[in-house]
């Protein structure tokens, strides 16, 4: 049974989702089937806290799922910018469980992930997958994965 390391980038597959098909993500699905005949060594979902209840209830329900939920502030600047990137924290737990996993899963559509990719690969021999809306995902990061699977509406609510 293979080991198995799950991340999800939860704005970009929200935004993505959203844009590519007016529809939400089923986490629930995904989970079946990125876990299923594999033997789970961690599960992360990285998300921004903006405070609200109806996002506290998602959270809720990643953690009913099986995921560890990591929460970074909303921030807005003076400017009326944002900040809210995981992009350092997805790239240091992805390298520190490549070493436990036989299987990395990204579900991100950011193509700043795709050197991460290619190091895990090269460095832990590990499988990479991605799962992203493929006309929303960067095609360096479809190529930097072992296997890319496009989300669709098997994987939507």
């Amino acid at each position: 049974m293979k080991r198995v390391s799950i991340f999800v980038d939860v704005q970009n597959i929200y935004y993505t989702t959203k844009q590519g098909f007016g529809s939400n993500f089923d986490y629930n699905a995904f989970w079946k089937q990125v876990t299923g005949g594999r033997q789970l060594v961690a599960a992360i979902a990285y998300a921004i806290d903006r405070g609200d209840e109806k996002q506290k209830q998602f959270q809720r329900i990643l953690r009913a799922i099986g995921f560890e939920v990591r929460l970074k502030p909303f921030i807005q600047r003076r400017d009326g910018s944002t900040k809210g990137d995981w992009d350092v924290g997805i790239t240091l737990d992805i390298i520190e469980y490549a070493k436990k996993s036989d299987v990395v899963v990204l579900a991100s559509g950011d193509g700043d992930f795709d050197l991460l990719l290619y190091k895990v690969r090269q460095d832990h021999g590990v499988l990479a997958e991605v799962y992203g809306v493929r006309k929303l995902t960067a095609k360096s990061l479809i190529d930097s994965a072992s296997k890319f699977i496009p989300i669709d509406e098997k994987l939507l609510l």
